[in-house]
């Protein structure tokens, strides 16, 4: 009877302690052995990939920039990484900053190297006092050292720099199909447009009527700036019907195919 009570007593505090749960440590312990293993091989394996950068392509047809400059703006941002650490997107960020670039891209080139492809960026116009603009009216280059001196002025406030170049795009053909050429646009802050061409003619639109008028100047205007361009001093669109003609003897006439009276300027 004293033994039975003394086992059971032995049972009962057995059964209030801890005990370690019965897993299979041997299985586990070779997994976490494996997964050591896999970690290293792969740190071993990125640091034989992650190779230093010997050698940088540049590719693209250059007239304002040069491969070496390109070559010198990727080297600005290696920093010391290897071909797996290096920051592609800082290089790309860096390369747009250049002048004359319009997209670059930049990916890695085993082994041991850097493949670049740039595009240049095609100015179609100067715009106000330092920069270019191109055909979507991005602004770009205000610190190129050569700016072409056969391009265009274009000029107007902040903003407005996509309508000023699809305006000159309008109308740059019809001008030069008629033997001149369009020197200079401008929009100003009121929103009146001139423009002057390569004869010194100089022509004002105003604000209202913009695409009347511009198709007024094309059709008829046009036409006796070639015909009379050393006597014209300026031809103003800003009549409801017609325009006027300044002569580089003071006189002024006004003329249309409709009637136009004197004074009847309207923006």
């Amino acid at each position: 009877m004293l033994n039975r009570r003394r086992a059971n007593r032995l049972r009962a505090e057995g059964a209030g302690r801890w005990q370690l749960p019965q897993l299979p440590w041997r299985k586990l312990g070779a997994l976490g052995g494996a997964l050591l293993a896999a970690v290293g091989i792969g740190a071993a394996l990125l640091m034989f990939m992650n190779q230093p950068i010997e050698r940088i392509r540049v590719d693209g047809q250059f007239q304002h920039l040069t491969a070496l400059e390109v070559e010198k703006a990727v080297r600005g941002q290696l920093h010391g990484a290897g071909l797996v650490t290096v920051r592609l997107d800082d290089i790309r960020r860096s390369l747009r900053l250049l002048p004359w670039v319009e997209s670059a891209t930049v990916q890695r080139s085993w082994p041991r190297g850097i493949a670049v492809q740039v595009t240049e960026q095609q100015a179609v116009a100067r715009w106000n006092d330092t920069d270019l603009v191109n055909a979507r009216g991005d602004v770009f280059a205000n610190s190129a050292h050569f700016v072409p001196p056969e391009l265009p002025q274009l000029a107007g406030p902040q903003g407005t720099e996509a309508e000023v170049v699809a305006r000159y795009l309008a109308v740059q053909g019809r001008i030069v199909e008629a033997g001149v050429r369009l020197t200079s646009l401008k929009l100003d802050a009121r929103g009146a447009w001139e423009l002057q061409l390569d004869d010194g003619v100089l022509v004002r639109f105003g604000r209202k009527q913009v695409d009347e008028r511009f198709a007024r100047f094309l059709a008829v205007a046009l036409r006796m700036i070639c015909q009379r361009a050393a006597d014209i001093a300026y031809v103003d669109m800003r009549y409801t019907n017609g325009f006027a003609v300044g002569w580089r003897s003071g006189a002024t006439r006004l003329a249309s195919g409709a009637a136009a009276q004197q004074g009847n300027v309207d923006g």
